[in-house]
């Protein structure tokens, strides 16, 4: 009985902890980009609106992988993306990210437009776009 109680406070335990394991996130561009690879800092140009020689792509806000990319990537929380870009789009300097509703979305995007630059889970990745960076 004791070691059955153990047991089920061990796996108990072990459940309250455990986290699923996000998916790996890559940055991607279009096939024809002469970018075969690039930083997080390069990244997080176009990404918080300090660089408008890529058009970035964004997800959802409420998907787990923007939240995972922009900690990953930017070393910023969406909410501080967010704000940056308010007010980019307010002093009218920049226009926020066209945002799609998958990384399905994002490649497709991607992959019909040269300039596109985003972020979706390594395991969608085919043919279609080129995988510049891997998110540490």
């Amino acid at each position: 009985m004791k070691t059955t109680l153990n047991a089920l406070v061990l796996a108990t335990t072990v459940l309250a902890f455990a986290s699923p394991a996000l998916a790996e996130v890559v940055v991607v561009v279009n096939p024809k980009s002469a970018a075969s690879a690039m930083t997080n800092d390069q990244v997080a140009q176009f990404f918080l609106g300090k660089s408008t020689s890529m058009t970035p792509i964004d997800q959802p806000e409420s998907a787990p992988i923007r939240a995972e990319f922009y900690k990953k990537v930017t070393d910023k929380e969406p909410s501080q993306a967010k704000a940056l870009w308010s007010k980019l789009v307010f002093t009218g300097k920049a226009t926020q990210p066209k945002e799609v509703g998958s990384s399905a979305d994002v490649k497709k995007a991607v992959a019909a437009d040269p300039k596109a630059i985003g972020y979706m889970e390594k395991s969608a990745v085919d043919a279609t776009v080129k995988v510049v960076l891997t998110a540490p």
